[in-house]
């Protein structure tokens, strides 16, 4: 089925991968190969792909540790009928940290700081779920399969921004929470609450208020720590230039 015109599934697929904080793991059971399914939370990858952070003692982690294929159900929580929303399909192979667990970590427990407790416990581990390929539903008319590099951010060329992200993130919620405000009610149509900043890539800044994430696109890539600050200034002003219509006497 072909997607609309005004259908834009790349950027719908990234914006789910970005925001969902939970979603349905299927692996398959050790042995039979019968297929088994739980639920996790997860976080984000800086190129999007999604991050785990499970215990040995799950059957999932086993089966994961036997065969790496796995697929995770992501949807976007929508009210009223769940199946009128949109929801993705994500096939691809689950891998053990390795050289990149201080990043993953990072950016699991900025999306799950209760999760803090837990990092130290030698039976729990993180895993980066490398995409084979996605298959999003979305309504009529709007089912389409996607490959990797549609709804992955390219990261290459963009060492500086990565480097400096850690201390930006740092930044951002230590002296700039009003900026992220604005970002959420402003140019996100959010409600006000204690917005925090969670990651950011060449493609955008993500946020999060509780378990309630928002994705904030930028209008174009940034690639350095220099351009990240000019694009956030940019945004905020354009945030602040947004104000309420004047009310009618």
């Amino acid at each position: 089925m072909q997607p609309t015109p005004d259908f834009d599934p790349a950027k719908l697929a990234k914006s789910l991968l970005r925001r969902s904080r939970q979603g349905a793991l299927a692996t398959l059971m050790v042995g039979s190969g019968d297929p088994y399914c739980s639920l996790v939370n997860l976080a984000s990858h800086p190129d999007g792909s999604p991050i785990l952070l499970i215990s040995a003692l799950a059957v999932h982690t086993r089966n994961i540790l036997a065969d790496s294929r796995v697929s995770l159900m992501l949807d976007e929580r929508a009210a009223g009928d769940p199946l009128e929303g949109a929801r993705i399909m994500l096939s691809g192979l689950a891998e053990p940290a390795g050289a990149e667990k201080d990043l993953l970590e990072r950016r699991y427990l900025n999306a799950h700081p209760s999760a803090e407790a837990f990092v130290s416990f030698k039976d729990f581990s993180f895993f980066r779920i490398r995409p084979t390929g996605t298959h999003l539903v979305a309504g009529f008319g709007r089912i389409v399969d996607l490959k990797p590099e549609q709804f992955l951010t390219d990261l290459s060329g963009a060492e500086d921004l990565m480097a400096a992200e850690e201390g930006a993130v740092e930044h951002m919620n230590a002296d700039h929470r009003d900026a992220m405000g604005l970002y959420a009610t402003r140019l996100l149509g959010a409600a006000a609450g204690d917005w925090r900043c969670t990651g950011c890539d060449p493609e955008g800044l993500d946020m999060q208020d509780g378990q309630t994430a928002l994705r904030l696109d930028f209008p174009e890539r940034v690639t350095s720590g220099t351009a990240l600050r000019k694009m956030l200034v940019r945004l905020a002003g354009e945030a602040r230039a947004k104000t309420e219509e004047p009310r009618q006497n």
